[in-house]
């Protein structure tokens, strides 16, 4: 998955009220942040998966199976990438995600 903007792969202290300010409430914006991060991660996952399909050998053991340079690479590459909760903080600090409230009937 390609981040083209520059979110840290690193935990940053915020401010409470700030994530607070564009739902009105905490809770409601820790659910946008858990529902997106969620997405994110589901996203990135099945992308490494397919990735990943192509060395499969439905033969190898857990005893035979060999490490493939370029299969270490691709994991590599994902480790790196920013924690999908950070990514959905950015997200929604710079006004990037659309979120509504379901009516109440």
């Amino acid at each position: 998955m390609e981040n083209k903007k520059k979110v840290p792969t690193n935990t940053i202290t915020r401010d409470v009220k700030y994530l607070a300010e564009p739902t009105g409430n905490i809770y409601e914006s820790v659910v946008v942040l858990y529902k997106r991060a969620n997405q994110i991660a589901l996203a990135e996952k099945k992308e490494l998966n397919k990735k990943l399909e192509d060395f499969k050998n439905e033969r190898d053991t857990m005893e035979e199976v060999f490490e493939n340079k370029e299969q270490i690479e691709i994991s590599k590459y994902y480790e790196r990438q920013p924690k999908p909760d950070l990514v959905a903080i950015s997200e929604f600090e710079n006004d990037e995600l659309y979120y509504r409230k379901a009516k109440d009937e």
